[in-house]
C-alpha cells in the first residue's frame, strides 16, 4: 500500500471518512434511543462488568476456551456422538459434507448427525437461510439444497430463518447438546470461504489458513444458549418449545451471555437485544493497562472513537491496544484500514497502538491465514469470545451470541495461550508485564516481518504490521451501507 501524502486529497479524504462515521454513530444512537435502549451505549458508570440486558449472568458454570479449528470441531464432534437426548445447531452456515474430525475415516457432519438420530437423540439444525441476492453466499437456494440434504433421509429436524434485517445474517454459532453442555464461538461448520480445520501451528498447506475460536459452557449457563436456539426455532417453525430445565452447578465461573437480535425481528423481543454492545462498551471503557482484540472486521466507530480516546489520552504509562486481523477481510478492507488510520493519528508514534495480522508458514513458505476469531480481553480480567465482530453489522443488526467472564485466572490464561501461538514462544517467555511484552516483542517482530514482505525478503515469523490506510472513496460504501440498511 502507498502511504506517500497527497496533499489536500488526504485531509479531504479524511474528512469525508469521519463525517460518514459521525452519521453512522448519530444513526445508531438514534435507533437505540428510539427503542428506550440508549444505555447499551452508554452504560451507568457503576463498575460492574455485567450488563442489564437479558439474561443475568450464571453463577457456578465452567469454561473451556477452545482454539482454533481441530480443537473446536473435535469437541463439538466429541459431545454430538455422545449425545444421549438432543442436540441443536444454528451457524451462519452448515455444509452437510463437512469433516469435522479429519482421520480416516473423517467425522462428516450429515452422518455424524444422522448416526445421533439412529441412537434416539432428537437432532434440531436452525441455518440462516441465505442472501437473497446471488452476489452474496451463501445463497437462499445453496441453503435450501443443504437443508434438503441434512434432512433428507436422516431424520434431522431442518429449519431455515430468513427473518433477518435487510441485506444482513443470522451470523451466531452455537451447538446444545442433551441440556448439558454448550459450545458458543466463531466456528461454522462449513468450508465456504475457506475451511476452518486448522491447528495452532497454522503450517503452510497450499491453501488459506485459518484462525478461529470458540468455548465449551457447562452449568447453569447451557440453558441461557438452549433458550435462545429455542426462542428463533419457534419464531421460524411455530412449534412451542418446552421450558428449559436448568442444569446443576458444575464450577465456580460466572458467566453472561451476550446477544445482539436486531429490533422487530422476532415478536418474542421485538425491541431487540444489544448486549454485545454494553458488553463490550462496559469493558473497553474501564480499561486501565491492556485492550486485546482479535477479529475478522474493525470498522465500528463508537469502538474507535472510544479506543482513539484512550489511546490519546492513556490512562497508565503502561496502557497497550494490541489488535489481531485478517490482511484481507472478505468485505470491508477500506473501512477497516481508515479506522486504524484513526487510531495510528490517536497514537502518534508513541507505540501505544499496534494492529497486526498472521500468516500460515512452514519454514520460509507462506500462505495467506484468515483471522476469524473474534475475542476480547480487557486488563486480564475481562473475557469474551462468540461470533460477533467488531463491526456494525454484528453489534446492531445480525444475530449474534458471545459470552463473557471477569476472571483474571481465565482472561490472563487466554491472553497467554494466544500471545504464544502468534509470537512462536512458550508462555513462560512471555508471562510478564504485558507492555514490557508489546514494546520488547510484539511491536519489533511485527515491523520487520512487515518490511521484509514489502521488500520481498525471506519471512523469519509469522506475525507481520498491518499499515493504516488512507479514507478513499471505496472505504465510505461500507459505513454508508449501514446507514442506508438499518432503517
Amino acid at each position: 500500500m502507498d502511504n506517500r501524502r497527497v496533499p489536500g486529497i488526504e485531509d479531504v479524504d479524511r474528512l469525508l471518512g469521519r463525517a460518514v462515521e459521525r452519521s453512522m454513530a448519530a444513526h445508531h444512537r438514534h435507533r437505540l434511543r428510539r427503542l428506550g435502549r440508549l444505555e447499551a451505549l452508554a452504560p451507568p458508570d457503576d463498575g460492574s462488568p455485567w450488563c442489564r440486558e437479558a439474561p443475568p449472568p450464571r453463577d457456578g458454570c465452567s469454561i473451556e476456551v477452545l482454539v482454533d479449528g481441530a480443537d473446536v470441531l473435535h469437541a463439538i464432534a466429541e459431545a454430538i456422538r455422545g449425545a444421549r437426548r438432543s442436540v441443536r445447531l444454528a451457524g451462519w452456515h452448515s455444509a452437510p459434507h463437512f469433516a469435522l474430525e479429519r482421520e480416516e475415516p473423517p467425522t462428516v457432519l450429515r452422518e455424524l448427525l444422522a448416526d445421533t438420530v439412529a441412537r434416539g437423540a432428537g437432532v434440531r439444525v436452525l441455518l440462516w437461510a441465505g442472501a437473497p441476492f446471488r452476489v452474496f453466499t451463501p445463497a437462499r437456494a445453496d441453503v435450501a439444497a443443504d437443508a434438503r440434504q441434512l434432512g433428507g433421509d436422516t431424520g434431522v429436524r431442518v429449519a431455515v430463518d430468513d427473518r433477518e434485517r435487510l441485506l444482513h445474517c443470522h451470523h451466531e454459532k452455537i451447538v446444545v447438546v442433551d441440556d448439558e453442555v454448550a459450545f458458543v464461538g466463531g466456528v461454522d461448520l462449513t468450508d465456504l470461504g475457506g475451511d476452518r480445520w486448522d491447528t495452532p501451528r497454522h503450517p503452510a498447506r497450499g491453501r488459506l489458513g485459518w484462525h478461529d475460536a470458540g468455548t465449551r459452557l457447562r452449568g447453569p449457563i447451557v440453558a441461557d444458549v438452549a433458550e435462545h436456539f429455542d426462542l428463533r426455532w419457534t419464531a421460524v417453525t411455530g412449534d412451542a418449545a418446552p421450558a428449559v430445565a436448568v442444569p446443576a452447578q458444575a464450577g465456580d465461573t460466572t458467566i453472561q451471555l451476550l446477544r445482539t437480535i436486531p429490533e422487530h425481528v422476532y415478536d418474542q423481543i421485538r425491541n431487540g437485544a444489544f448486549g454485545v454492545l454494553e458488553g463490550y462498551m462496559r469493558a473497553l471503557r474501564s480499561a486501565r493497562e491492556l485492550v486485546y482484540l482479535e477479529s475478522q472486521f474493525f470498522w465500528l466507530p463508537e469502538i474507535v472513537d472510544l479506543l482513539a480516546e484512550k489511546v490519546r489520552e492513556p490512562p497508565s504509562d503502561r496502557f497497550r491496544v494490541v489488535v489481531v486481523l485478517p490482511s484481507k477481510p472478505n468485505n470491508g478492507e477500506e473501512d477497516t484500514r481508515g479506522m486504524l488510520a484513526h487510531l495510528a493519528d490517536a497514537d502518534r508514534g508513541r507505540g501505544r497502538f499496534l494492529a497486526t495480522t498472521i500468516d500460515a508458514m512452514t519454514g520460509s513458505t507462506v500462505d495467506e491465514l484468515y483471522v476469524h476469531a473474534k475475542i476480547g480481553v480487557v486488563d486480564d480480567r475481562w473475557l469474551t469470545i462468540g461470533s460477533a465482530n467488531l463491526n456494525a453489522h454484528s453489534f446492531f443488526n445480525d444475530t449474534e451470541v458471545n459470552v463473557q467472564v471477569a476472571d483474571r485466572e481465565l482472561a490472563r490464561g487466554t491472553r497467554l495461550r494466544l500471545w504464544s501461538e502468534h509470537l512462536g514462544l512458550p508462555e513462560d517467555e512471555i508471562g510478564g508485564d504485558p507492555a514490557d511484552v508489546v514494546d520488547r516483542l510484539w511491536i519489533p517482530i511485527a515491523r520487520r516481518e512487515r518490511e521484509r514482505r514489502s521488500a520481498g525478503e525471506r519471512r523469519q515469523h509469522r506475525l507481520r504490521e498491518l499499515t493504516p490506510g488512507s479514507r478513499k472513496l471505496e472505504r465510505l460504501l461500507g459505513p454508508m451501507d449501514a446507514i442506508v440498511v438499518d432503517g
